[in-house]
């Protein structure tokens, strides 16, 4: 039986694009449902286990998947913004605890998640180095954000424009690394945690500029009266915030009407939650509150919808290429009839030719094999990774 596996190794090793087509094909046919499976068992275990971990979400009426990937996850896309009043609202009921979520610019790529430092303790996040942002235009960093860019506490990171021409004069805001969160393995490691008030200097309703009262430049004045002084656009709004500007930083208008992306609320007890979804079921209500845990089960309902399909389109795709595969198997045996004849011929036995053949077989599949768990252990190794870059 030995001599029958070298044989057929050595047939393999001199026919290589044979033996590796044959390979790849099989290892594919095997490799893409397991990978699948995998994938798919990861990215459930990161939406439920965060989802579950979050008792409600009050946004705009809208879509609340929009709601719960933009605040849970921080995808790209926005939903309709609400104000900081529907945070003060939740708070005044005394059934929840709310946490205000701003969830709309990016630094380099990573999303900028305006909130309070209640998130940190909500999410049970900890410091890796540095401390919590304290003072406006400091940011916390996730792990992952400051592997990635090589940033450690005391360095800088610029909010990225949201367009390439920003026409509301808005200006990438230049923010003080205060800290860098420990590896989390969830999405906060891949965002820039800043404070409520910093998120809002970055869409210009806070910002600051020199005293226009004491300016000189007559071009920046537009008018002067006793008690009020307007300038023009020509007055130059500062890009970073040091303790020297500190001061000149201010809101205009009234904060609660301030755009936040969703509030977290954190009911005191299961009474408490039934009785503040209630007060949101009215359909005319501009708010929506969900159980994010609800919307991620609707989501992974139809994501194995999917999944089922794509089972069944890999297994006619399978059953095609084992077809194949039969096929040429049974072209290389008319191929190679000569050389059966001769081995017949030498006093071979059918058995021995038969075990020649099934060596080959044995010998593609176990190359096959080690090829899939390879494929497969890359797979499991950065399936976090995967899922986040794909799906989160």
């Amino acid at each position: 039986m030995i001599d029958s596996f070298y044989i057929a190794w050595k047939y393999l090793f001199f026919s290589k694009v044979r033996f590796a087509t044959l390979v790849a094909c099989i290892t594919l046919i095997a490799i893409l449902p397991l990978a699948l499976e995998i994938i798919l068992d990861e990215s459930e275990q990161q939406l439920v286990e965060r989802a579950e971990h979050t008792p409600l979400l009050v946004g705009a009426s809208g879509s609340a998947l929009d709601l719960v990937m933009n605040s849970l996850y921080f995808a790209d896309e926005v939903p309709q913004p609400i104000t900081l009043a529907s945070a003060d609202e939740i708070t005044a009921t005394e059934l929840a605890f709310a946490i205000p979520l701003y969830v709309r610019f990016q630094a380099r790529g990573f999303p900028i998640v305006g909130t309070t430092l209640d998130y940190f303790d909500f999410r049970q996040l900890q410091l890796a180095a540095g401390t919590p942002f304290g003072l406006l235009g400091e940011c916390v960093i996730g792990a992952s954000v400051a592997r990635q860019l090589g940033l450690q506490p005391g360095d800088s990171l610029l909010s990225s424009p949201e367009t390439v021409f920003d026409l509301a004069g808005v200006y990438p805001l230049k923010m003080r690394v205060a800290g860098v969160l420990a590896p989390a393995h969830s999405a906060d490691d891949l965002a820039v945690l800043v404070d409520i008030k910093t998120a809002w200097v970055i869409e210009g309703l806070v910002h600051g500029h020199e005293d226009v009262s004491r300016s000189l430049d007559s071009s920046v004045i537009i008018e002067r009266t006793e008690g009020n002084v307007t300038a023009s656009a020509k007055l130059m709004q500062y890009t970073e915030i040091t303790a020297a500007n500190l001061e000149a930083f201010h809101l205009h208008g009234d904060p609660t009407g301030y755009p936040l992306t969703a509030v977290i609320a954190l009911p005191h007890d299961y009474k408490a939650a039934a009785i503040l979804r209630g007060r949101y079921q009215n359909t005319d209500s501009l708010y929506q509150i969900v159980p994010p845990a609800d919307v991620i089960d609707t989501l992974m309902t139809n994501i194995f919808r999917i999944r089922n399909v794509l089972d069944a389109v890999i297994l006619f795709v399978g059953l095609a290429t084992l077809m194949a595969l039969v096929l040429v198997f049974a072209l290389s045996l008319r191929l190679r009839q000569r050389e059966i004849d001769t081995i017949f011929k030498l006093g071979c036995s059918r058995l021995t030719i038969a075990q020649l053949l099934g060596a080959e077989i044995v010998i593609i599949a176990a190359f096959s094999a080690v090829l899939c768990l390879l494929i497969l252990g890359v797979v499991s190794h950065y399936a976090q990774q995967l899922v986040r870059t794909l799906f989160i």
